[in-house]
């Protein structure tokens, strides 16, 4: 049985497990572990029952909370989700309790790394619940405070750098989408009430802008706002210089939740802001988009072939992916590109924290991430070949495995409104086999790094963690409609809404 507020207690459950933690004392770390993964499985549960119950004929939003917040401003706690709003809630859960698992080897100052990262889960799954744009906002920003401190503590030796860089691309975004959401604010005017209103689904009506949102200047200069703060967290390039220094320096854990999930809030904050706030401008934009999806596509690839660094050539690679995610999502001349893009968000969060996942399990036993330092670990660890084989299959996009499907169904869709962008986008694909079969080669075929001969196999935890991606990752792969039948009503109302 489903609690009432059924939202809020997904939300704010982990930060009250990081409450409890932060009363235990410090000589008891085991004790703050099991807390953590005790305040990731009540979420992840409500996500799965979620998902199951869920009306897919309905393009409205369900499981709807709406309570006044600050009357003063007319700004309520409003919560609720639709088809698109389910899988990403459902991806953060899991991968949230995946991480707390995948983090047990972290020693160092336990207290506050899982506090802070059940602080970033509620802020999570907050960002895909919201419907009021203040709240939204909110959720966003706090995002931003946990990721920081996980990146600049726990990191890598340029561990400072990066959380710095990333915390100012990040925060350059917010500011222009502050600055939007304040326009929108005093421009708009509920006709029931005569108010100002951060209602998106209010907002979303264009009869409540005021006249000056409607010259096409303000909307074009908000409509770049917001797209300039989301591609940054996508990122699209050239916005994405952030990415790569914070992958790096990451833990393995904030790695995963950054390319996983993060990566996925930008695409989500354009379906769920930009498309119903400006619809006429996310048409009048859509070739420029369909054009920064490609170069991100392109280019992400080549770099990605150029890394010697495991963990760096993932990174690009996730550039390249959410690349067609962006592609797919400026077709507006029907509903198969966008619905391939919304399963690539799915399906490229799957895939990447497995290879993320992987990336840590041979950096905890060799201390080194170089691709060429290796040689010959199929003979060493063969299970551990076999999940990262299975990992690189399904990021190239292997017929059987999820992300064929996905950037299949965008490429189909996209060709029949960007011929000459979507032919060139395909060269994609070849350089993503280029690099993940080059890397698979150098690490685990060929002669055998003697160095290496003794590393010990992946344990019976690491498989735990990889095991339920592996099996979304082949079920998908198969029969997509798990997915698809979850968001297709609502993406079919998007579409519309934009066209109309």
């Amino acid at each position: 049985m489903l609690p009432d507020h059924l939202l809020s207690w997904m939300i704010f459950f982990p930060l009250i497990g990081a409450g409890l933690i932060l009363l235990v004392p410090k000589r008891y770390p085991t004790l703050m572990k099991l807390i953590a993964v005790a305040a990731t499985i009540p979420p992840l549960w409500w996500a799965a029952n979620l998902y199951v119950q869920f009306d897919r004929w309905s393009s409205g939003f369900q499981y709807v909370e709406k309570v006044p917040w600050i009357r003063a401003f007319n700004i309520h706690y409003s919560l609720g989700i639709d088809g698109i709003s389910v899988p990403m809630v459902l991806l953060t859960a899991l991968l949230s309790f995946l991480c707390v698992i995948a983090s047990w080897n972290i020693n160092e100052h336990v207290r506050g790394y899982f506090a802070l990262f059940l602080l970033l889960d509620t802020s999570m799954i907050g960002v895909f619940c919201a419907l009021d744009f203040f709240l939204f906002y909110v959720f966003w920003e706090l995002m931003l405070l946990p990721m920081y401190f996980l990146i600049g503590v726990w990191g890598g030796p340029n561990k400072e750098y990066a959380a710095i860089k990333f915390f100012l691309f990040t925060l350059v975004g917010s500011v222009l989408m502050l600055i939007v959401m304040l326009v929108f604010y005093f421009g708009s005017v509920e006709p029931a009430t005569g108010l100002h209103s951060f209602d998106l689904t209010i907002l979303a009506d264009q009869a409540v802008h005021q006249a000056f949102l409607k010259d096409n200047t303000i909307r074009w200069l908000c409509y770049l706002g917001l797209f300039i703060g989301f591609a940054i967290k996508i990122p699209l390039v050239p916005f994405h210089t952030w990415l790569p220094d914070a992958h790096v320096e990451a833990p393995t854990a904030i790695s995963v939740i950054l390319a996983g999930v993060l990566l996925k809030m930008g695409t989500y904050g354009i379906l769920r802001i930009s498309y119903p706030l400006l619809p006429d401008m996310a048409r009048a934009f859509a070739l420029y988009a369909a054009i920064f999806g490609l170069v991100s596509i392109i280019y992400g690839a080549l770099c990605a072939m150029a890394q010697t660094d495991l963990k760096k050539l993932i990174a690009y690679s996730s550039i390249s992916h959410m690349g067609f995610v962006m592609l797919g999502m400026s077709v507006f001349s029907n509903t198969t590109a966008i619905n391939g893009a919304v399963l690539q968000m799915f399906n490229h969060g799957t895939v990447t924290a497995m290879l993320f996942l992987l990336v840590g399990v041979i950096y905890d036993r060799a201390h080194i991430r170089d691709i060429d330092g290796f040689g010959g670990l199929a003979k060493t660890m063969p299970i551990y070949a076999g999940y990262t084989g299975l990992a690189f299959f399904a990021g190239l996009g292997l017929p059987g495995l999820s992300s064929f499907i996905s950037e299949a169904l965008v490429l189909v869709g996209s060709f029949q409104q960007y011929k000459i962008i979507t032919i060139t986008a395909t060269t994609g694909i070849i350089l993503t086999a280029a690099y993940f079969l080059w890397t698979m080669q150098r690490m685990f075929l060929g002669p055998q790094n003697k160095k290496w001969a003794e590393l010990p196999e992946i344990s019976l935890r690491e498989i735990f963690t990889l095991t339920p991606l592996a099996l979304i990752v082949i079920l998908l792969g198969f029969y997509p409609m798990p997915v698809l039948d979850l968001i297709g009503t609502t993406l079919k109302h998007t579409v519309a809404m934009v066209v109309g």
